[in-house]
């Protein structure tokens, strides 16, 4: 594997629902505050972070006394504002005992569609950084609705690392990396350690736009780090659980799979 995580100054972290909720059970105060506790030493190494964090929509789900996830729009935007609310608090609290100020940054698909906006967005992350501060981004869910979402904070994160130019992408998952087919279904099936981001086999293994794996799954994520290749950045997709997996990366050592851009 190649150091993209090392060498890199800037990057951009993924983490999904699934590590944030503890599997839809409430915030996972534990895990954001590993995370917190190895973005403070990734700043000791002098790399700049940006979290992209889902978690919103099932914290305000929980909040709420809901017995499962709404599918009325206007429930789902109003468990998302709630839910923000724990949300922040969590990651404020977290990184804060590492004397480390977050903000909170809330995306639409149209803020990055116009370029205005889009300009707007970036000097607003730039500067935070520039301060010192951790952006902790999320999409609008409060406003957005399904013809205007991102689709998955997998393409939110990639679009994140397109708008600040960042080195690199880590999407943190529940899973190991991408692996060469269904693991849950074939015995045979093998981790791929390095590949080329936009390779088309990738989205082979990751399922297909239609398949029950690829479908808001691994799919997903192959195709955030093809966007993020655009501007130059690889992608890592590693396991979130894996005990110190982002300071370990950015050591140099080989943890789930990574994309390289092509140069």
């Amino acid at each position: 594997m190649s150091r993209a995580i090392q060498d890199a100054q800037c990057i951009v972290i993924k983490v999904g629902s699934t590590l944030v909720t503890n599997r839809g059970q409430g915030l996972d105060h534990d895990a954001i505050g590993r995370w917190a506790a190895q973005t403070a030493e990734l700043r000791n190494m002098g790399k700049q972070v940006v979290m992209v964090s889902s978690g919103a929509i099932a914290e305000g789900v929980q909040r709420l006394g809901w017995s499962k996830r709404p599918t009325d729009i206007h429930e789902l935007q109003a468990a998302a504002a709630v839910g923000q609310m724990g949300l922040v608090q969590v990651y404020e609290t977290s990184f804060a005992k590492y004397g480390i100020r977050t903000a909170q940054v809330l995306l639409t698909n149209a803020d990055l569609a116009d370029e205005q906006r889009y300009q707007n967005a970036r000097m607003t992350l730039l500067t935070l950084m520039k301060h010192g501060v951790v952006p902790i981004i999320n999409e609008n869910d409060t406003v957005v609705t399904d013809e205007i979402k991102f689709g998955d904070n997998d393409t939110l994160g990639a679009l994140v690392t397109n708008l600040i130019e960042a080195d690199a992408l880590v999407i943190l998952t529940d899973q190991g990396g991408l692996y060469s087919a269904d693991p849950r279904k074939d015995p045979r099936a093998t981790l791929i350690q390095d590949a080329v981001a936009g390779d088309a086999q990738l989205e082979a293994m990751a399922g297909g736009a239609g398949s029950d794996i690829g479908t808001g799954g691994m799919l997903t994520k192959v195709l955030a780090a093809k966007l993020a290749a655009k501007s130059g950045a690889s992608t890592v997709i590693a396991s979130g659980l894996e005990t110190n997996v982002l300071v370990r990366l950015a050591n140099g050592e080989s943890i789930g799979s990574q994309l390289t851009a092509k140069k």
